[in-house]
């Protein structure tokens, strides 16, 4: 079991499904993704991509900002034992 802050650090982590788009030139761009209530969101934008933490919910990766609707947030694509998750962090 892990503990009180394990948990608490990754309180604020969600992984999400993702559609993606492979590009020829070997970047990733996602297109769109499911919330943890199942509800779907589409991705208009692709601001940013960079390696960053999550200082929120802990973990690294690349971080991707990204603007859905008007709001703009963050995705992370973590790479951990070699399987890429996406998580975004959970708003309070």
């Amino acid at each position: 079991m892990a503990d009180s802050q394990d948990y608490l650090a990754n309180d604020y982590k969600v992984y999400v499904d993702v559609n993606i788009d492979h590009k020829a030139d070997g970047t990733i761009r996602p297109r769109s993704f499911v919330w943890e209530d199942g509800k779907r969101y589409q991705i208009d934008k692709v601001l940013d991509i960079r390696p960053a933490a999550s200082r929120k919910a802990g973990g690294t990766g690349l971080r991707y900002t990204v603007c859905v609707g008007k709001r703009e947030t963050f995705m992370f694509l973590e790479e951990d034992h070699k399987v890429g998750r996406w998580f975004m962090e959970r708003k309070y």
